[in-house]
């Protein structure tokens, strides 16, 4: 084995792990295989004697990983707040981009994944946060690392790193909800959702969502929210189409689905269901990022 191959082969082993660290971070599938695209360009150019020096590639990588994330979510902010003062809350003009496998296809990579991926709700609070708190939270709460490791990625100290990961959690608890965590629950109360839209059945509709559901829609032009069941059940019934197909699929590792009119992907979905209901609602329906999941999923 050349040591091209060795190291080659050394980065694979961690090549889902970084693409996990960077998906949460960025929200985006694109964003973060490019990050992970980067931090491989820059262990090849090493030499090999610096290569062969790095105790913890692992963590070197993600190291990495981390900085040129760190990067792109500062030039992310400045171009979001370029009129906008910058403790208004931040408003993401786009939802983050799903991971999507059709239930019962996927190789065995892409369940792993999805196993261990967070819920696009989440990622939704997390477009929230400053990109140091971002950082901070997800290297820590979800992948356990240090703040003494954390602290200079983000250029600060480990105390400040700790109160950082502290004003993300107060945040995100602020908005969190007992969420279902039970795969087959969570596919009841969707299906609940669809047969009573197929049957124009607002009564039935309401019952199954959260009275303070929230329905984000992206269209590829900006985010549309309609907020309470009755607004959301009128929306769901309005959009009712026999003309297409309601596809069961795994959304961020929860019940969703993938729709089709004459075989060609339309729409995502991915629902938060809480105690029973529905709570929250990601529909994806722009066009280019559809044409795009549809040709990964076969749909196009």
């Amino acid at each position: 084995m050349t040591s091209d191959d060795w190291l080659t082969e050394r980065f694979e082993e961690h090549r889902r792990h970084l693409f996990s660290v960077a998906y949460r971070m960025l929200g985006s599938t694109a964003d973060a295989e490019e990050a992970v695209q980067e931090a491989w360009l820059r262990l090849s150019r090493s030499d090999d004697a610096a290569a062969g020096e790095i105790d913890n590639l692992g963590g070197w990588l993600t190291t990495v990983v981390s900085r040129i994330s760190l990067n792109v979510l500062r030039s992310r902010t400045s171009h979001r707040q370029d009129s906008l003062d910058e403790h208004l809350e931040r408003q993401p003009d786009r939802l983050p981009e799903p991971l999507v496998v059709l239930d019962g296809a996927g190789d065995p990579v892409d369940q792993a994944l999805l196993a261990d991926s967070v819920g696009v709700a989440l990622l939704v609070v997390l477009d929230q946060l400053s990109p140091a708190e971002r950082i901070a939270f997800v290297l820590h709460d979800l992948f356990a690392i240090p703040f003494e490791e954390i602290a200079p990625i983000i250029d600060r100290s480990s105390d400040a790193a700790r109160q950082l990961a502290s004003r993300a959690r107060r945040r995100i608890q602020g908005r969190a909800v007992p969420v279902e965590r039970d795969r087959a629950r969570q596919r009841a109360v969707v299906d609940a959702f669809f047969a009573a839209a197929h049957d124009g059945d607002l009564q039935r509709l309401v019952g199954v969502l959260d009275p303070d559901v929230v329905l984000r829609a992206d269209l590829g032009a900006g985010i549309v929210d309609h907020r309470g069941a009755e607004r959301v059940a009128g929306n769901a019934v309005m959009y009712a189409d026999p003309a297409r197909t309601v596809h069961p699929a795994t959304v961020n590792g929860a019940a969703g689905v993938v729709i089709t009119r004459d075989g060609r992907l339309v729409s995502v979905m991915a629902f938060t269901v809480a105690e029973g209901r529905i709570t929250e609602i990601e529909a994806y329906a722009d066009p280019v990022l559809t044409a795009r999941l549809g040709i990964d999923l076969g749909l196009s």
